[in-house]
């Protein structure tokens, strides 16, 4: 699986969820959209890798720790922690909606296709991560 594979894989799971979301199944709904995310997050890997090739790397990073569900993870692998950070702090000087998407998506866990999820549940999700122009999807675009 390669970077372009993985950024295809985000935009169609964000579809599925959309889909799963109209046909009124939550609980898959929610982890098809929380799965997007983490595809996104580790085409954003891959994209840190072939620009520094970390991965060769051992003293910096070992690439079986890229086998991660966890988003916040995948984020400091990628190196976009810290621009996480500083976009929390900017949302919630402006005010706009991204802290409270960013909120919402990272409860999403691997976990979470084993519970059950209401409809507000997903709904809820779903719009965090495609919310334009503040939503986690869009956000994360800036780095694969």
């Amino acid at each position: 699986m390669n970077q372009s594979d993985l950024r295809r894989l985000a935009e169609e799971r964000i579809k599925d969820a959309k889909a799963l979301i109209d046909a009124a199944r939550w609980e898959f709904a929610y982890y098809a959209a929380g799965y997007a995310v983490e595809c996104a997050l580790k085409s954003c890997v891959l994209a840190r890798m072939v620009h520094t090739g970390w991965v060769f790397d051992e003293a910096v990073k070992n690439a079986s720790e890229c086998r991660t569900h966890e988003f916040l993870k995948l984020m400091q692998i990628a190196d976009i922690q810290q621009d996480l950070d500083i976009r929390l702090k900017q949302s919630v000087a402006d005010g706009d909606a991204f802290d409270d998407n960013w909120r919402v998506a990272k409860a999403w866990n691997v976990v979470s296709r084993y519970e059950s999820k209401t409809e507000a549940e997903a709904k809820k999700l779903y719009a965090a991560i495609t919310d334009e122009p503040y939503g986690v999807l869009k956000w994360i675009q800036n780095y694969w």
